[in-house]
């Protein structure tokens, strides 16, 4: 295999040079690619423009993904790929992303949603096979949604009715399915069972020559207003036959299967996402310090200055939200479903404001769908496609809801802090349990530690106490939260649920993002490399936006946050690094 070990293979619970290995990765990755504002490359940003508007992926694009063998890294170390941490793979798409969000779904984080379910619950026999195909080069796609159902999969009609032999015969359509037209392969979320209930659905692996190619088609390509160059379609299948073989785990644990897979996919495609507003920020970073106004530089305007320390801010805040998920997916498996739900619907909800914002300072350009600042309407497009589909924004809220109540009883001002690997982007983790993901939590550890940052005293520079002010605010919050989640009423602990506790969940989200942004500050080391993210003035301002977003506007900042922050801003635009908590070296 790729890494030179075969299926079920026995690494190391954390083998060594795991962040030497990531950050060669995203290198070359990076490198491959290419320079986007160079209009000469092959995949620059006027090239990626012209395939959006002809409702293509970008070929270069493509070719450059099978050469760099993209898809071993969806397939876990211990099946013979690349993938040992779930947060190197959304360091790895964030290169992609922040070229083309359509590009990194249509590509690769299709196969990746897929693949999640063998590598949960399928037997050794599948994930070796689907091992094969994703390291060869090959493509998946994964069909949980019916229009007609929307996220409530659990009522989907899609059917695959047991046969005498063992074998399934398959009937009905999925709509929305991305390379359902170009797979070699498909994960179907299928009914097995007439009976209601959550026991009547299962997960199939069936390989595209598998059907009776009579039996099925693929349906008429929708016209999306974003991510225009995937190939988002549907299949129908008529009677198709399709062997034993193809069921995985266990007959009628399909929405178990799922709802596992979504914690981790939940987890991981935010951060990916942060690709694109980063190049959203630099594109207005670069208009800002051309563009003349009134004899002074838009960059000299404090509005338009203040408004790009604030979406770098945010940036940092969402990274801090995703590290968190994704590290939680291997160190607290059992507390996953919470943090990646919040990641899942948090993160897209501000990175659509951050948009928002910068299109304000961009003015009217930010309509222009070519020139050097065409990409930034194209992502703005692009990224809210991050917030639709079966991990939807209040598909996730649903699945925070009925845990509020168990939370607020059993965790909360209680329980014991995360640990500090949790917030350590650079440092190793054990593989993946997946065994070991839980539906629901009871415990919480991530708040845990916002509670106990209000324990330590404040040091005395401004910065600092802001900091401290700012947590006990927070810490206030969190309770007033916990009070309600305890007078919630029976209803409102279900997905059907009204207004107001869909409302408590995104205070929730909110103050998990606030606990993530204290703990990274809290575990950041100049000697690793997190000089700037050791520094009180990030976490001042990213935990002052998030007590503005709960509508508890806090006392003004220190004017040194605001110059601190803006310094960085431009350090970070003309060394060309990221606006990520890694800082991460970027070509162009």
């Amino acid at each position: 295999m790729l890494n030179g070990k075969g299926p079920g293979a026995p690494p190391p619970s954390a083998r060594a040079g795991q962040e030497e290995r990531a950050a060669a990765r995203v290198a070359a990755v990076d490198r491959r690619l290419g320079d986007p504002t160079d209009p000469r490359g092959a995949l620059s940003y006027a090239g990626l423009l012209e395939a959006d508007e002809a409702g293509v992926l970008p070929e270069a694009g493509e070719r450059a993904l099978d050469e760099l063998g993209l898809g071993a890294d969806f397939v876990p170390y211990a099946e013979g790929g690349r993938m040992e941490r779930l947060d190197t793979l959304v360091r790895v798409m964030r290169q992609v992303f922040r070229r083309d969000v359509a590009l990194g779904l249509g590509y690769g984080v299709t196969s990746f949603m897929a693949a999640v379910n063998v590598w949960t619950a399928g037997s050794a026999a599948q994930r070796a096979r689907l091992a094969r195909l994703l390291t060869g080069g090959g493509k998946v796609a994964v069909a949980y949604h019916e229009l007609a159902h929307g996220n409530d999969f659990v009522r989907n009609e899609f059917a695959a009715r047991p046969r005498g032999d063992g074998g399934y015969l398959l009937n009905g359509e999925k709509q929305v399915v991305n390379n359902a037209d170009r797979a070699d392969a498909w994960v179907l979320f299928g009914r097995t069972s007439p009976a209601p209930g959550s026991r009547s659905h299962s997960v199939l692996l069936v390989e595209r020559g598998e059907p009776d190619p009579a039996t099925w088609r693929v349906l008429p390509r929708y016209d999306a207003v974003g991510v225009r160059g995937c190939h988002l379609s549907g299949l129908r299948f008529d009677d198709s036959p399709v062997p034993a073989s193809t069921l995985v785990g266990e007959e009628g644990t399909g929405v178990e299967t799922a709802l596992r897979a979504f914690q981790i996919t939940r987890a991981a495609l935010p951060g990916m996402a942060l690709g694109a507003a980063d190049t959203a920020l630099r594109t207005v970073v670069r208009f800002a310090r051309g563009r003349q106004l009134h004899r002074r530089t838009v960059l000299d305007i404090p509005h338009a200055r203040d408004t790009l320390s604030g979406a770098f801010t945010d940036l940092l805040t969402c990274d801090s939200l995703s590290l968190t998920a994704t590290r939680a997916v291997h160190l607290l498996p059992e507390q996953t479903s919470v943090y990646a739900a919040a990641a899942k619907y948090l993160v897209p909800k501000v990175l659509t404001d951050v948009m928002r914002e910068l299109s304000v300072v961009l003015g009217a350009r930010f309509y222009l769908r070519d020139g050097e600042h065409g990409i930034f309407q194209k992502h703005l497009r692009d990224l809210p496609v991050l917030s639709l589909g079966h991990a939807g924004s209040a598909a996730c809220q649903a699945t925070l809801i009925p845990q509020l109540p168990r939370l607020a009883r059993r965790s909360w001002f209680t329980g014991e802090p995360a640990p500090a690997a949790l917030f350590r982007p650079r440092a190793g983790l054990p593989d993946l349990p997946y065994d070991r993901l839980a539906l629901a939590s009871g415990q919480d550890a991530l708040s845990a530690t916002l509670v106990a940052a209000a324990d330590r005293l404040p040091g005395t520079p401004p910065e600092e106490r802001a900091v401290h002010g700012l947590v006990l605010h927070l810490v206030d919050e969190l309770r007033q939260v916990q009070d309600a989640s305890r007078a919630l009423a029976p209803r409102d602990r279900t997905a059907l649920a009204g207004p107001a506790a869909y409302a408590l969940a995104d205070r929730y989200a909110v103050l998990l993002a606030a606990a993530a942004a204290v703990g990274v500050r809290q575990q950041a080391s100049p000697a690793a490399g997190d000089a700037f993210l050791a520094e009180p003035a990030w976490l001042a301002a990213a935990l002052h936006r998030l007590a503005r977003r709960l509508g508890r506007p806090p006392a003004d900042l220190p004017a040194s946050v605001h110059a601190r922050l803006h310094e960085e801003v431009l350090r970070r635009f003309h060394a060309q690094t990221a606006y990520d908590l890694y800082d991460t070296p970027l070509v162009g």
